[in-house]
């Protein structure tokens, strides 16, 4: 089985200190609670490239730049709710390495009520923020956060932006501060989405609401920008509300926009369009089946209580003579669609009645600013969080680590390059649109794939010379690993890869071999990906390429055996590979020995991969007591959610903790006290206590000055931790390390940073210091050195996606000398494939691992 990565999860958050957090954070576990456990599907390294994408963490469009205009959908819904829309728990690279302070409304107003000033003067942004202190309606942490992006992009990156878009700032900095309260609020909101502008509710910060509103509405001229257009690869130009012309608003208006009766009907409630629907005798699911429903009904008739327009309402505008007798078919079309055009108009105005003067933030200005904190945050991710996270960390008391702080100015050297890099992001999410949103992708999804990956690949080749020039005579050693995210090439590399699905399917497979090697020849971008390449390319060589390439006087067979020893070469390479992530090394070993026993190399030449041979983990059962509720009758009768054999399929269980109290536990805290009761001690951490040992053995790794990944002073890890660029830019420092630790200094590393930084319980990525000290030097003792390092290695390559998977149980048993995984099963819970993952790197690094699976011998039956 290929084995693959899962995509990204909101792990790998640092514990510094317990604090309780309201559930509106979701800080409650280090982790979110994880999905049902799917069962193994057979697939071998032969199968289709789609397994083959290892999911990394390229910047991704984020979803809350994405706008559907087709219907404006309104912010009706949650107009009481002043909380925000969260485009996905993903945290981007400066919310990782950032403490888990409270970022939520109420501890918003918490540090704002609490340090706001007193009669002592205004205080400008930088005083303010030195002082936390903030006044309700004439400052706000939101709006000086904004600014703060907006003032640090200026002023050291105002290059990046033309005549019009400093015009755009320019214009903001008249705006007063209720209107710039009140667009940043909405900037944080549904960007997209129709605001009632009396449904908004921040009357303590806005004493005008409408004057505000009608602020963002004023036309604002622009002086003419004197940048070129440009073309950039996949996209013959940028989307056209997202380019400023002579004159802008920062807000549209519902009476100049809201034209049609769909979208009029859009920015009702819910509850609104039920009402309307009854009266009109129709029916709809949801909200949208409402809107489409009773825009058929208003477009064929009136109703609802609202006079229908007569026909003499309509006929004065078109009403002409005609001889008595003549039908003029022309003008009946007229008459009837200027009576339907009066219908719709007057229906719409009645809606626009009901709702009042409705505002969304206008395309052009908002494009503009999101490209502001693209700049700022570094980031294409970036959330309401990352606009205050910064601040609230400022004003936390925490303890942060040492590091130099740097942010360079050259991660985006000319205006050119930060447009080409948006409008690849953007043909990127066109691609993934087309691959992965839409069930089974069909030949022209694959077609368009292929015609947008042409395009790209000339000017991606271009891209990856010129990087490459940079690498060996510009960047220092691993400089530039963090700073080629932001290039073009970064995207287009994503894109070519992608491109290798289409050719695999229309069986192009010598275009697809060529291509794999060009993306193998470079090492400067997605290193991660590097295993993935090697594996399709050794199985095309061993399957397919004997048929497509010159035989040059072989027989079939000798042809055969030549691509063999071919894909054979191309496995080794892999394997000796520094950029070959870890995790592939198993599956291009298994080929090995496949292709050497098919060619029948002598034994003595043969690979021998005994030092890494996996075994196989030990299952074991553990006999419980579990506890089923009764699950409340359905409106048919039955038990909800309830199966044939009486359990539920990956829901967590409950069982009765025998050894340790006899009260209600989960089914991996019953089978630690089984274990507990074998002579073993253990946590059930699911990889904290592995995440712990990492930040402690590579603390000075972690915080080693590399230029642009410490941006604040208040990070608890670099902002690359999260990505394939970690461990290229400290190979060095890395790889010591590491020797290190697989030399038994393990607990002298350990015991250096536990007493320099525990008194002052330092801030630092996985450390919780809640662990106690005795525990975690019994763990370093019980744990070989070489396998520790093994585990600390494939840390450093994957922290983000490896943060998943680890064994549920974490045991050593100090008078063996041992440590143990297990893996805690209840009935009819299978593993998932980055658990099997784990599985293999832990047992390949000689570490015992358990499959326990929890069986029931007694049920009882609980209301």
């Amino acid at each position: 089985m290929a084995l693959q990565a899962q995509s990204p999860a909101s792990h790998n958050q640092m514990l510094g200190q317990r604090i309780h957090h309201p559930p509106s954070t979701n800080f409650g576990d280090d982790f979110e609670t994880p999905v049902a456990k799917r069962l193994k599907r057979h697939e071998s390294t032969d199968s289709s490239l789609s397994r083959v994408d290892l999911e990394d963490d390229t910047p991704q469009s984020p979803t809350r730049i994405t706008r559907f205009r087709e219907i404006p959908d309104s912010e009706a819904e949650s107009e009481d709710d002043d909380g925000f829309e969260v485009p996905s728990a993903h945290k981007t690279e400066l919310e990782s390495a950032l403490p888990p302070v409270r970022t939520d409304k109420e501890a918003i107003a918490d540090y704002e009520a609490s340090r706001a000033a007193e009669a002592h003067g205004p205080l400008d942004i930088g005083g303010r923020l030195g002082q936390r202190k903030w006044v309700p309606g004439k400052s706000s942490i939101y709006v000086d956060a904004f600014n703060l992006a907006l003032e640090t992009v200026l002023d050291d990156e105002a290059h990046l932006f033309d005549e019009a878009e400093m015009g755009v700032f320019s214009n903001w900095r008249t705006l007063s501060y209720e209107a710039q309260y009140l667009y940043v609020r909405l900037f944080l909101r549904k960007t997209a989405a129709w605001h009632r502008v009396n449904k908004l509710g921040y009357y303590g910060d806005i004493a005008d609401l409408p004057l505000a509103a009608e602020d963002l509405l004023e036309p604002r001229a622009l002086p003419e920008s004197t940048a070129a257009s440009q073309v950039n690869p996949g996209e013959a130009e940028a989307p056209e509300d997202s380019v400023l012309k002579n004159s802008f608003t920062f807000a549209d208006g519902s009476r100049d926009y809201i034209t049609s009766l769909e979208d009029a009907l859009s920015l009702l409630k819910l509850d609104e369009l039920k009402l309307l629907a009854k009266e009109a005798k129709a029916q709809g699911k949801n909200k949208r089946d409402l809107v489409k429903v009773l825009t058929n009904t208003f477009q064929k008739q009136g109703s609802l209580g609202w006079p229908a327009l007569r026909r003499s309402d309509t006929e004065e505008s078109i009403k002409e003579e005609t001889p008595p007798g003549h039908v003029d078919e022309s003008k009946e079309q007229q008459a009837s669609c200027g009576i339907s055009c009066k219908r719709e108009k007057h229906f719409v105005d009645k809606i626009l009645n009901i709702t009042g003067p409705c505002v969304r933030l206008s395309n052009t200005a908002l494009k503009l600013f999101e490209r502001v904190h693209l700049v700022f945050y570094r980031s294409t991710e970036w959330t309401e969080k990352s606009l205050t996270t910064i601040i609230l960390a400022r004003i936390s008391r925490r303890n942060f680590p040492s590091y130099i702080v740097s942010r360079s100015t050259n991660i985006f050297l000319s205006r050119s390059i930060l447009l080409e890099f948006e409008a690849s992001i953007r043909t990127q999410f066109r691609i993934d649109n087309i691959l992965e949103m839409n069930g089974t992708v069909k030949k022209d999804g694959l077609e368009k794939v292929h015609e947008i990956f042409e395009e790209v690949y000339p000017r991606w080749k271009i891209l990856v010379a010129e990087e490459q020039l940079k690498e060996d005579r510009v960047y220092e050693s691993g400089e530039g690993a963090y700073l080629r995210r932001f290039s073009p090439a970064w995207v287009y590399t994503r894109i070519v890869h992608k491109g290798l699905y289409p050719l695999a399917r229309f069986k192009e497979h010598k275009k697809e071999h060529d291509l794999l090697k060009e993306l193998l020849d470079q090492h400067l971008f997605h290193a991660a990906r590097r295993g993935a390449w090697y594996q399709r390319k050794a199985l095309l060589e061993e399957h397919y390429m004997w048929a497509l390439e010159p035989d040059e006087g072989r027989s079939e067979d000798a042809q055969k055996k030549h691509w063999k020893r071919v894909a054979l070469q191309t496995c080794e390479e892999g394997l000796q590979d520094r950029d070959c992530h870890l995790i592939y090394h198993y599956d291009l070993q298994k080929r090995v020995m496949k292709l050497e026993k098919q060619l029948k190399v002598v034994k003595r030449e043969q690979h021998d991969f005994g030092h890494v041979r996996l075994a196989k983990p030990v299952e074991r059962n553990v006999e419980g007591i579990r506890i089923e509720k009764e699950r409340p009758l359905s409106r048919n009768g039955n038990r909800r959610g309830s199966d044939i054999d009486g359990s539920r399929r990956g829901g967590k269980t409950i069982w009765v903790d025998e050894r340790e109290g006899g009260g209600e536990c989960s089914v991996e805290d019953m089978c630690l006290s089984w274990y507990r009761e074998q002579g073993w001690k253990g946590y059930h951490s699911e990889g904290r206590i592995v995440r712990a040992l990492f930040g402690f053995l590579l603390y000075d790794v972690l915080f080693t000055y590399i230029p642009n990944v410490f941006q604040t002073p208040y990070q608890t890890c670099p902002l690359d931790l999260h990505t394939d660029a970690f461990f290229p830019s400290r190979a060095s420092e890395i790889n010591h390390r590491l020797a290190e630790i697989s030399n038994g200094e393990a607990d002298r590393l350990f015991r250096e940073v536990y007493d320099q930084e525990h008194e002052k319980q330092t801030c630092v990525i996985g450390i919780d210091w809640s662990y106690e000290l005795d525990d975690l030097t019994e763990i370093i003792s019980c744990f070989p050195g070489e396998a520790l390092a093994t585990v600390c290695k494939v840390m450093a390559q994957e922290y983000q996606q490896r943060g998943g998977g680890i064994p549920d149980l974490f045991l050593w048993h100090p008078e063996r000398g041992e440590v143990m995984f297990s893996e805690v099963k209840s009935e009819n819970d299978r593993l998932s494939d980055t658990q099997r993952l784990w599985i293999h790197v832990l047992t390949g690094a000689g570490v015992k691992v358990e499959l326990c699976n929890a069986v029931a011998r007694e049920v009882r039956y609980e209301r």
